[in-house]
């Protein structure tokens, strides 16, 4: 609705889509645009433009320095609050020879929840062959970690934190119990967690839920500190009409600044 009038995406010539628009029910994008190799030089005149105005070069070490694609695609978890709910499982999408350029250092992998895919341990041997630092930029679902797989993770040659999610306070078990495992494998390697809050799963949104949902934040975050990982406090647009919009924003303001979580208690902070 907020697109239908806009002069360019009207014109008989453009064809538009994609999560951005149509959220779960994005159509497909036909075969020889989903699996055609990225241009990666589509942004290098912008770019020149930005660092030319003062923007560090850092910021576009994604643009520069990586490759970047989709190994798999799908999750069977259809979260409510996530914009990619079409699919109901994860499959194979594309080898990394689709989107790899050699000339580049690194791999981003942007897959949904890779360890959701039956064939995940031949994948990532074929991935390990090009001997490159990797990462999956959306994280990886602790919730199924395995023995084998916090084993195989030993072994990546990974770039960064390995990115989880701790969603809801009713997995605290579940991942209690797979940290033991992660722990165990990769020792003090860092595991940073993604705390998502202000959504409310019922859609009431009363006084009860603010009250609960702050409690289950810190919950949360005291487990991960307790467990030598790092928390990154994930607030849903909605906080915005909470009566502690203040505190979210200082616990955000708090964890997501591992220097500040290491330093300080929440109240002292």
């Amino acid at each position: 609705e907020f697109y239908k009038d806009h002069p360019i995406l009207n014109l008989p010539n453009v064809e538009y889509g994609g999560t951005g628009f149509y959220y779960a029910d994005a159509p497909n994008l036909p075969y020889e645009i989903e699996h055609i190799m990225p241009d990666y030089d589509l942004y290098n005149e912008w770019i020149e433009q930005c660092i030319q105005q003062g923007v560090k070069a850092s910021e576009f070490k994604y643009y520069k320095n990586y490759s970047i694609g989709f190994l798999t695609r799908g999750c069977f978890r259809k979260c409510e609050f996530c914009v990619n709910r079409k699919y109901d499982r994860c499959i194979e999408h594309s080898p990394l020879s689709e989107f790899l350029d050699p000339n580049r250092k690194k791999l981003c992998f942007l897959d949904d929840n890779f360890f959701a895919c039956n064939n995940w341990n031949n994948i990532i041997d074929y991935v390990k062959t090009s001997n490159k630092p990797f990462q999956f930029k959306q994280g990886l679902d602790e919730r199924l970690i395995t023995q084998e797989k916090a084993q195989e993770m030993a072994s990546w040659k990974y770039d960064g934190d390995f990115i989880f999610a701790f969603d809801n306070i009713k997995d605290k078990d579940e991942i209690v119990k797979k940290l033991g495992i992660l722990n165990e494998s990769i020792g003090k390697r860092h595991k940073k967690f993604y705390v998502f809050c202000g959504f409310d799963r019922d859609g009431k949104y009363d006084s009860n839920f603010w009250e609960r949902d702050i409690e289950e934040v810190l919950e949360r975050i005291y487990i991960l500190k307790d467990k030598k990982c790092f928390p990154y406090v994930m607030r849903h647009e909605n906080y915005i009409n909470s009566p502690y919009k203040w505190l979210y924003i200082q616990l955000a303001a708090w964890t997501n600044q591992p220097s500040l979580f290491n330093t300080f208690d929440f109240i002292t902070f």
